[in-house]
Protein backbone atom coordinates (compact mmCIF):
# COMPACT_ATOMS: atom_id res chain seq x y z
CA UNK A 1 0.00 0.00 0.00
CA UNK A 2 0.91 3.36 -0.58
CA UNK A 3 1.65 5.77 2.24
CA UNK A 4 -0.98 8.26 1.18
CA UNK A 5 -3.33 4.99 1.23
CA UNK A 6 -2.30 4.31 5.05
CA UNK A 7 -2.72 7.75 5.77
CA UNK A 8 -6.38 7.25 4.35
CA UNK A 9 -7.31 3.97 6.33
CA UNK A 10 -5.96 5.81 9.34
CA UNK A 11 -7.84 9.02 9.31
CA UNK A 12 -11.21 7.01 9.01
CA UNK A 13 -9.64 4.96 11.91
CA UNK A 14 -9.32 7.96 14.04
CA UNK A 15 -12.22 10.02 12.61
CA UNK A 16 -14.49 6.70 13.66
CA UNK A 17 -12.72 6.77 17.31
CA UNK A 18 -13.72 10.12 17.74
CA UNK A 19 -17.28 9.90 16.90
CA UNK A 20 -17.89 6.58 18.66
CA UNK A 21 -16.52 8.56 21.96
CA UNK A 22 -19.13 11.74 20.87
CA UNK A 23 -22.08 8.92 20.97
CA UNK A 24 -20.76 6.75 23.66
CA UNK A 25 -19.61 8.96 26.24
CA UNK A 26 -22.32 11.42 24.97
CA UNK A 27 -25.41 9.97 26.16
CA UNK A 28 -23.75 9.28 29.51
CA UNK A 29 -22.56 13.10 29.82
CA UNK A 30 -26.34 14.07 28.75
CA UNK A 31 -27.19 12.16 31.91
CA UNK A 32 -25.33 14.66 33.99
CA UNK A 33 -26.57 17.90 32.08
CA UNK A 34 -30.36 16.35 32.64
CA UNK A 35 -29.60 16.33 36.10
CA UNK A 36 -31.46 19.86 37.62
CA UNK A 37 -34.28 18.71 35.87
CA UNK A 38 -34.62 15.36 38.37
CA UNK A 39 -35.43 16.17 41.57
CA UNK A 40 -36.45 13.04 42.57
CA UNK A 41 -33.01 11.26 44.58
CA UNK A 42 -34.48 8.16 42.99
CA UNK A 43 -34.58 9.52 39.49
CA UNK A 44 -30.78 10.54 39.76
CA UNK A 45 -30.04 7.08 41.36
CA UNK A 46 -32.14 5.29 38.38
CA UNK A 47 -30.35 7.11 35.67
CA UNK A 48 -26.88 7.00 37.04
CA UNK A 49 -27.21 3.37 37.02
CA UNK A 50 -28.41 3.23 33.40
CA UNK A 51 -24.99 4.27 32.66
CA UNK A 52 -22.73 2.71 35.63
CA UNK A 53 -21.97 -0.70 33.69
CA UNK A 54 -20.42 1.65 30.84
CA UNK A 55 -19.34 4.63 31.50
CA UNK A 56 -15.67 3.79 32.01
CA UNK A 57 -15.45 1.89 28.46
CA UNK A 58 -16.72 4.48 26.83
CA UNK A 59 -14.12 6.65 27.29
CA UNK A 60 -11.58 4.58 25.55
CA UNK A 61 -12.44 6.04 22.13
CA UNK A 62 -11.07 9.30 23.66
CA UNK A 63 -7.62 7.38 23.97
CA UNK A 64 -8.02 5.88 21.30
CA UNK A 65 -8.61 9.00 18.99
CA UNK A 66 -5.94 10.76 20.92
CA UNK A 67 -2.90 8.82 20.93
CA UNK A 68 -3.82 7.75 17.07
CA UNK A 69 -3.34 11.49 16.07
CA UNK A 70 -0.09 11.37 18.22
CA UNK A 71 1.18 8.67 16.82
CA UNK A 72 -0.12 8.72 12.83
CA UNK A 73 -0.81 12.74 12.36
CA UNK A 74 1.86 14.21 14.67
CA UNK A 75 1.53 17.42 12.62
CA UNK A 76 -1.65 17.93 13.30
CA UNK A 77 -1.08 17.13 17.04
CA UNK A 78 1.76 19.71 17.44
CA UNK A 79 -0.88 22.35 15.45
CA UNK A 80 -3.92 21.26 17.20
CA UNK A 81 -2.97 21.12 21.04
CA UNK A 82 -1.44 24.80 21.44
CA UNK A 83 -4.19 26.11 19.87
CA UNK A 84 -6.72 24.54 22.00
CA UNK A 85 -4.94 23.82 25.22
CA UNK A 86 -7.05 25.81 27.30
CA UNK A 87 -10.70 24.08 26.48
CA UNK A 88 -8.99 20.71 26.14
CA UNK A 89 -7.33 20.66 29.62
CA UNK A 90 -10.87 22.04 31.26
CA UNK A 91 -12.34 18.77 29.14
CA UNK A 92 -10.01 16.81 31.09
CA UNK A 93 -10.37 18.41 34.50
CA UNK A 94 -14.11 18.40 34.22
CA UNK A 95 -14.18 14.72 32.91
CA UNK A 96 -11.67 13.85 36.24
CA UNK A 97 -13.64 15.62 38.29
CA UNK A 98 -17.09 14.31 37.31
CA UNK A 99 -15.59 10.59 37.51
CA UNK A 100 -14.61 11.13 41.13
CA UNK A 101 -18.21 12.72 42.04
CA UNK A 102 -19.95 9.96 40.11
CA UNK A 103 -18.19 7.29 42.60
CA UNK A 104 -18.77 10.03 45.64
CA UNK A 105 -21.97 10.27 45.31
CA UNK A 106 -23.25 6.59 46.07
CA UNK A 107 -20.83 6.72 49.23
CA UNK A 108 -22.05 10.73 50.17
CA UNK A 109 -22.95 10.19 54.18
CA UNK A 110 -25.33 13.13 54.88
CA UNK A 111 -28.08 14.88 52.11
CA UNK A 112 -25.82 17.84 51.68
CA UNK A 113 -23.34 15.25 50.50
CA UNK A 114 -24.97 13.82 48.35
CA UNK A 115 -26.23 17.30 46.62
CA UNK A 116 -22.81 18.62 47.01
CA UNK A 117 -21.43 15.54 44.72
CA UNK A 118 -24.80 15.09 42.68
CA UNK A 119 -24.14 18.96 41.43
CA UNK A 120 -20.11 18.29 40.83
CA UNK A 121 -21.31 15.46 38.37
CA UNK A 122 -23.47 17.95 36.73
CA UNK A 123 -21.25 20.65 36.06
CA UNK A 124 -18.54 18.03 35.20
CA UNK A 125 -20.85 16.65 32.43
CA UNK A 126 -21.31 20.38 31.31
CA UNK A 127 -18.13 21.45 31.63
CA UNK A 128 -16.84 18.67 29.34
CA UNK A 129 -19.53 18.33 27.09
CA UNK A 130 -19.17 22.44 26.96
CA UNK A 131 -15.35 22.55 26.42
CA UNK A 132 -15.58 19.58 23.91
CA UNK A 133 -17.95 21.78 21.60
CA UNK A 134 -15.57 24.83 22.29
CA UNK A 135 -12.93 23.10 20.50
CA UNK A 136 -14.80 21.36 17.53
CA UNK A 137 -16.17 25.19 16.53
CA UNK A 138 -12.27 26.30 16.97
CA UNK A 139 -10.46 23.69 14.86
CA UNK A 140 -13.52 23.87 11.81
CA UNK A 141 -12.72 27.45 11.61
CA UNK A 142 -9.21 27.02 11.06
CA UNK A 143 -6.25 26.84 13.17
CA UNK A 144 -2.89 29.94 12.29
CA UNK A 145 0.03 27.36 10.82
CA UNK A 146 3.07 29.47 9.80
CA UNK A 147 6.26 27.16 9.24
CA UNK A 148 4.33 23.68 10.09
CA UNK A 149 3.67 25.35 13.99
CA UNK A 150 1.05 27.03 15.83
CA UNK A 151 1.57 30.66 15.12
CA UNK A 152 -1.82 32.04 16.82
CA UNK A 153 -2.33 33.46 20.30
CA UNK A 154 -3.43 32.08 23.54
CA UNK A 155 -7.21 33.04 22.99
CA UNK A 156 -7.90 32.36 19.23
CA UNK A 157 -9.76 29.38 19.99
CA UNK A 158 -12.53 31.73 21.88
CA UNK A 159 -15.07 32.95 19.26
CA UNK A 160 -18.98 33.38 18.98
CA UNK A 161 -18.33 30.77 17.02
CA UNK A 162 -16.76 28.34 19.12
CA UNK A 163 -19.57 29.30 22.06
CA UNK A 164 -22.30 28.52 19.77
CA UNK A 165 -20.71 25.24 18.95
CA UNK A 166 -20.15 24.45 22.51
CA UNK A 167 -23.49 25.11 23.91
CA UNK A 168 -25.00 23.05 20.69
CA UNK A 169 -23.06 20.04 22.09
CA UNK A 170 -24.51 20.62 25.37
CA UNK A 171 -27.94 20.69 24.07
CA UNK A 172 -27.26 17.53 21.94
CA UNK A 173 -26.26 15.40 24.41
CA UNK A 174 -28.48 16.33 26.82
CA UNK A 175 -30.80 14.99 23.48
CA UNK A 176 -28.79 11.76 24.05
CA UNK A 177 -28.88 11.24 27.76
CA UNK A 178 -32.84 11.92 27.33
CA UNK A 179 -33.37 9.57 24.54
CA UNK A 180 -31.11 6.76 26.20
CA UNK A 181 -33.26 6.98 29.65
CA UNK A 182 -36.40 6.75 27.32
CA UNK A 183 -34.52 3.19 26.30
CA UNK A 184 -33.26 2.11 29.63
CA UNK A 185 -36.36 3.31 31.95
CA UNK A 186 -39.64 3.08 32.84
CA UNK A 187 -42.89 4.88 34.27
CA UNK A 188 -42.46 8.50 35.74
CA UNK A 189 -38.59 8.83 34.41
CA UNK A 190 -39.13 7.74 31.32
CA UNK A 191 -42.09 10.15 30.97
CA UNK A 192 -40.24 13.14 32.22
CA UNK A 193 -37.32 11.91 29.61
CA UNK A 194 -39.54 11.45 26.81
CA UNK A 195 -40.64 14.97 27.67
CA UNK A 196 -37.33 16.28 27.52
CA UNK A 197 -35.99 14.38 24.33
CA UNK A 198 -38.97 16.37 22.48
CA UNK A 199 -37.94 19.73 23.53
CA UNK A 200 -34.23 18.86 23.38
CA UNK A 201 -34.69 16.89 19.97
CA UNK A 202 -35.90 20.27 18.64
CA UNK A 203 -33.41 21.91 20.00
CA UNK A 204 -30.57 20.34 18.51
CA UNK A 205 -32.25 20.28 14.87
CA UNK A 206 -32.41 24.27 15.13
CA UNK A 207 -28.93 23.92 16.68
CA UNK A 208 -27.62 21.72 13.19
CA UNK A 209 -29.83 23.83 10.89
CA UNK A 210 -27.66 27.12 12.29
CA UNK A 211 -24.35 25.02 12.89
CA UNK A 212 -24.60 23.38 9.28
CA UNK A 213 -25.99 27.24 7.53
CA UNK A 214 -22.75 29.05 9.23
CA UNK A 215 -20.03 26.67 8.17
CA UNK A 216 -19.50 27.37 4.29
CA UNK A 217 -18.76 30.72 5.09
CA UNK A 218 -16.48 30.20 7.26
CA UNK A 219 -13.27 29.11 4.71
CA UNK A 220 -14.03 29.03 1.21
CA UNK A 221 -12.77 25.56 1.21
CA UNK A 222 -16.43 24.64 3.16
CA UNK A 223 -17.99 26.71 0.83
CA UNK A 224 -16.64 25.62 -2.71
CA UNK A 225 -17.26 21.55 -1.14
CA UNK A 226 -21.11 22.27 -0.52
CA UNK A 227 -21.67 24.37 -3.75
CA UNK A 228 -19.96 22.94 -6.36
CA UNK A 229 -20.10 20.11 -8.91
CA UNK A 230 -20.19 17.01 -8.13
CA UNK A 231 -19.14 17.53 -4.54
CA UNK A 232 -23.01 18.88 -3.88
CA UNK A 233 -24.09 14.99 -4.63
CA UNK A 234 -22.46 13.92 -1.94
CA UNK A 235 -23.78 16.34 0.50
CA UNK A 236 -27.23 16.58 -0.66
CA UNK A 237 -28.03 13.39 0.88
CA UNK A 238 -27.86 14.97 4.71
CA UNK A 239 -30.22 17.45 5.10
CA UNK A 240 -32.67 15.36 3.34
CA UNK A 241 -31.87 12.34 5.29
CA UNK A 242 -31.64 14.46 8.55
CA UNK A 243 -35.43 15.77 7.83
CA UNK A 244 -36.60 11.73 7.52
CA UNK A 245 -34.77 10.73 10.47
CA UNK A 246 -36.32 14.07 12.65
CA UNK A 247 -39.86 12.62 11.86
CA UNK A 248 -38.96 9.14 12.36
CA UNK A 249 -37.42 10.73 15.98
CA UNK A 250 -40.64 12.25 16.96
CA UNK A 251 -43.63 9.96 16.26
CA UNK A 252 -40.99 7.32 17.96
CA UNK A 253 -41.88 9.81 21.07
CA UNK A 254 -45.55 9.56 20.81
CA UNK A 255 -47.29 6.70 22.94
CA UNK A 256 -48.67 4.52 21.35
CA UNK A 257 -52.03 1.69 21.54
CA UNK A 258 -49.41 -0.99 20.81
CA UNK A 259 -46.59 0.50 23.55
CA UNK A 260 -49.44 0.47 25.96
CA UNK A 261 -50.74 -2.31 25.65
CA UNK A 262 -47.51 -4.58 25.71
CA UNK A 263 -46.75 -2.48 29.27
CA UNK A 264 -49.66 -3.80 30.81
CA UNK A 265 -49.56 -7.52 30.37
CA UNK A 266 -49.21 -9.86 33.09
CA UNK A 267 -46.81 -9.58 35.85
CA UNK A 268 -43.27 -11.79 35.13
CA UNK A 269 -43.94 -14.60 37.33
CA UNK A 270 -40.27 -14.85 38.01
CA UNK A 271 -40.59 -11.61 39.69
CA UNK A 272 -42.03 -10.63 43.37
CA UNK A 273 -45.70 -10.19 43.42
CA UNK A 274 -45.58 -6.79 44.44
CA UNK A 275 -42.98 -5.98 40.98
CA UNK A 276 -44.52 -4.36 38.11
CA UNK A 277 -44.53 -6.19 35.04
CA UNK A 278 -41.63 -6.23 32.95
CA UNK A 279 -41.35 -4.53 29.86
CA UNK A 280 -41.39 -6.86 26.75
CA UNK A 281 -38.95 -6.89 23.89
CA UNK A 282 -41.30 -5.31 21.76
CA UNK A 283 -41.84 -2.21 24.11
CA UNK A 284 -37.73 -1.99 24.92
CA UNK A 285 -37.26 -2.45 21.12
CA UNK A 286 -39.62 0.58 20.22
CA UNK A 287 -38.39 2.56 22.88
CA UNK A 288 -34.99 2.42 21.83
CA UNK A 289 -35.93 4.04 18.61
CA UNK A 290 -35.46 7.91 19.98
CA UNK A 291 -31.65 6.46 20.82
CA UNK A 292 -30.96 5.79 17.88
CA UNK A 293 -32.37 8.19 16.15
CA UNK A 294 -30.77 10.72 18.13
CA UNK A 295 -27.37 8.80 17.16
CA UNK A 296 -28.43 9.56 13.63
CA UNK A 297 -28.76 12.97 13.86
CA UNK A 298 -24.73 13.05 15.04
CA UNK A 299 -23.63 10.06 12.66
CA UNK A 300 -25.28 12.81 9.52
CA UNK A 301 -24.07 15.74 10.83
CA UNK A 302 -20.69 14.18 11.88
CA UNK A 303 -20.86 13.06 7.57
CA UNK A 304 -21.42 16.57 6.92
CA UNK A 305 -18.54 18.01 8.94
CA UNK A 306 -16.63 15.16 6.97
CA UNK A 307 -17.73 16.51 3.49
CA UNK A 308 -16.40 20.25 4.79
CA UNK A 309 -13.15 19.25 5.67
CA UNK A 310 -11.64 16.34 3.34
CA UNK A 311 -8.81 15.83 3.16
CA UNK A 312 -8.10 18.93 5.45
CA UNK A 313 -7.26 17.68 8.85
CA UNK A 314 -5.84 21.31 10.17
CA UNK A 315 -8.31 23.82 8.20
CA UNK A 316 -7.32 25.58 6.05
CA UNK A 317 -3.91 24.29 4.50
CA UNK A 318 -2.59 21.21 6.68
CA UNK A 319 -3.93 17.58 4.79
CA UNK A 320 -3.79 14.16 6.17
CA UNK A 321 -0.71 13.90 4.05
CA UNK A 322 0.99 16.63 4.85
CA UNK A 323 0.25 15.71 8.80
CA UNK A 324 1.37 11.57 8.22
CA UNK A 325 4.06 9.66 9.80
CA UNK A 326 6.34 8.00 7.83
CA UNK A 327 4.62 5.19 5.81
CA UNK A 328 6.50 2.23 8.18
CA UNK A 329 5.37 3.84 11.49
CA UNK A 330 1.89 4.72 9.76
CA UNK A 331 1.93 0.26 8.47
CA UNK A 332 3.22 -1.06 11.94
CA UNK A 333 0.70 0.82 14.10
CA UNK A 334 -1.84 -0.28 11.54
CA UNK A 335 -1.41 -3.93 12.25
CA UNK A 336 -1.19 -3.41 16.23
CA UNK A 337 -4.65 -1.34 15.60
CA UNK A 338 -6.51 -4.09 13.24
CA UNK A 339 -5.38 -6.80 16.41
CA UNK A 340 -6.82 -4.45 19.38
CA UNK A 341 -9.71 -2.90 17.01
CA UNK A 342 -11.75 -6.28 17.26
CA UNK A 343 -10.94 -6.81 20.85
CA UNK A 344 -12.30 -3.19 22.08
CA UNK A 345 -15.46 -4.01 20.34
CA UNK A 346 -16.08 -7.40 21.31
CA UNK A 347 -15.69 -6.68 24.91
CA UNK A 348 -17.93 -3.20 24.23
CA UNK A 349 -20.78 -5.32 22.89
CA UNK A 350 -20.67 -7.68 25.12
CA UNK A 351 -21.25 -5.59 28.12
CA UNK A 352 -23.91 -3.64 26.30
CA UNK A 353 -25.40 -6.83 25.91
CA UNK A 354 -25.16 -8.10 29.64
CA UNK A 355 -26.69 -5.09 30.85
CA UNK A 356 -29.55 -4.77 28.51
CA UNK A 357 -33.08 -3.97 29.11
CA UNK A 358 -34.67 -1.26 31.95
CA UNK A 359 -33.14 -0.18 35.17
CA UNK A 360 -35.25 0.26 38.16
CA UNK A 361 -34.98 1.77 41.26
CA UNK A 362 -32.70 -0.32 43.75
CA UNK A 363 -30.90 -2.05 40.55
CA UNK A 364 -27.29 -1.34 39.36
CA UNK A 365 -24.79 -0.01 40.60
CA UNK A 366 -23.76 0.12 44.59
Amino acid sequence: MSAETIATIWAFLIATAVFLYVVMDGFDLGIGILFPWMQDREDRDIAVNTVAPVWDGNETWLILGGGGLFAVFPLAYATILPALYMPLIVMLLALVFRGVAFEMRFRAESDSQRRFWDWSFSGGSIAAAFTQGIALGALVQGIQVEDRAYAGGWWDWLTAYSLFTGVALVAGYGLLGASWLVWKTEGGLQERARDLARVLGLVTLLFIAAVSAIMPFLLPEFRARWFSFPTILLALPVPVLLVLLAVRFFRALEPTPAREAEAARAPDPRLPPEAPPRPTGRVIWHDSVPFFCALGFFLLSYVGLGISMWPLIVPPEITIWDAAAPASTQLFLLVGAAVLLPIILAYTGYVYWIFRGKVRAGEGYH
